[in-house]
């Protein structure tokens, strides 16, 4: 018995290589330097990582295949990103603004309806919803750093932008996990355990809350933060894993339970015991070091371009696609015109048009589910990758150098904080 299971084990072993995992390790050093090259051009790291996955991988040059080992890298890697997504979520920016923010939002969804219907008629479609709810995405985990750059992320027109993007980075994922996960049976049942799954939660985070007012607990935390223990990593990693188990064993997506753990720590971490900036830079260190760049390169390889070359009639979807995502997400930030002017208005609904991370696992995951073909799915990630080139340079150009105001205090004789004009 010892022999079959150490032969299984050796089998088992085979089945990795490293070779794969040592190209996505090269194209993930090379990309942020090439970027770093040419600051002009504003572009993120990302549409290197993705275009040179679509280059190594099997739809171009065919040198490297996504095997088990990247796999399950690039699995864990979309884990840690929607996780810092998540982390990224801030309560007290939808304050006062959740109306306006959630009437865009609504907006937004009606408009992805009627073009996802429209671009039925072009290209047919199994399920127009699902790709409406595509066009309603927007990538906070790519926003955050463009107005992070930019000097924008403290001002009216940075918290604003943000708490849009996380709004709508939330809304998708949990409309896609409910009426498109692969392991779904009815819309009815999904929303019974849509309800456990948030039982489930609230459960969790009375327990997290509960710890976090014990000087115990406080104190272990400090004392074993920077030991080899690392012990607010784990912590970090039990959650993540544990709440992907809990959305896939309900029958979600696991970038449900993801997104939802990362933005329950910051929640219940009111004593930001966990979510302080040291610990930050470790998950963003493990993420954005390591396994995040494994997940948009082994996207890039999966993309199907050969697909969207041998069907030319589906090449015309790619800027239909980037037109789309611009209406749906852009034309609703007219709805901040109490915020701030129209200048800021146009750049933030080019901001909030910037959509790939959602795209990405949104055109994996509609191939898997035959919502569309290959080569639709590839005209959707390309329409990703420009939005991502082109909107947030042209946002910055339209913000040029004029300085937004901040939110301030009215009593040292700062305009309204809630204006910019």
């Amino acid at each position: 018995m010892l022999a079959l299971a150490l032969a299984a084990e050796a089998a088992s072993v085979r089945d990795f290589s490293f070779n794969g995992a040592l190209w996505v390790a090269g194209i993930a050093l090379v990309a942020p330097i090439l970027v770093n090259l040419a600051p002009q051009l504003r572009m993120p790291a990302v549409v290197l990582e993705i275009g040179f996955g679509i280059l190594v991988g099997p739809a171009v040059l065919d040198w490297v295949h996504v095997d088990v080992t990247l796999d399950v890298l690039g699995l864990l890697g979309l884990a840690f990103l929607l996780f810092i997504a998540g982390l990224e979520i801030d309560p007290s920016r939808l304050r006062g603004r959740i109306g306006r923010l959630s009437g865009a939002f609504g907006v937004s969804l009606v408009l992805a309806a009627g073009l996802a219907y429209l671009l039925n008629e072009i290209e047919p479609l199994r399920d127009p919803l699902f790709v409406a709810i595509v066009f309603a995405s927007t990538s906070l985990g790519l926003v955050v750093p463009v107005l992070s750059d930019a000097g924008e992320n403290a001002t009216m027109f940075g918290q604003v932008v943000l708490a849009a993007s996380s709004l709508a980075e939330f809304g998708t994922i949990l409309l896609i996990s409910l009426f498109f996960s692969q392991r779904a049976s009815t819309t009815g049942s999904q929303v019974v355990l849509l309800v456990a799954f948030v039982g489930l939660v609230a459960i969790v985070a009375f327990g997290m809350m509960r710890a976090d007012e014990s000087p115990r607990v406080a104190r272990t935390l400090v004392d074993l933060e920077d030991t080899s223990a690392q012990l607010g990593v784990r912590i970090a990693i039990s959650l993540l894993l544990l709440f992907t188990a809990m959305a896939t064993g309900l029958g979600f997506e696991a970038i449900l339970g993801a997104f939802v753990a990362g933005a329950l720590l910051r929640v219940v971490d009111r004593h930001e015991y966990l979510i302080h900036a040291g610990f930050r830079r470790k998950i963003q260190a493990i993420g954005y070091g390591f396994l995040i760049p494994v997940f948009f390169v082994t996207s890039g390889m999966n993309v199907d371009m050969k697909s969207l070359f041998d069907q030319p009639r589906h090449l015309i979807l790619v800027p239909l696609f980037l037109l789309a995502l611009l209406l749906v997400r852009g034309l609703p930030a007219f709805f901040y015109s109490t915020f701030f002017d129209r200048r800021h208005q146009v750049a933030a609904g080019l901001l909030q048009a910037t959509s790939l991370t959602f795209v990405v696992i949104a055109g994996r995951l509609g191939v898997e589910l035959a919502v569309f073909d290959a080569a639709t799915g590839a005209a959707l990630v390309c329409a990703g990758l420009l939005s991502v080139i082109l909107f947030p340079a042209f946002a910055l150009r339209i913000l040029g150098d004029s300085q937004a105001v901040t939110i301030g205090n009215e009593a040292d004789g700062d305009p309204d904080p809630d204006v910019i004009r």
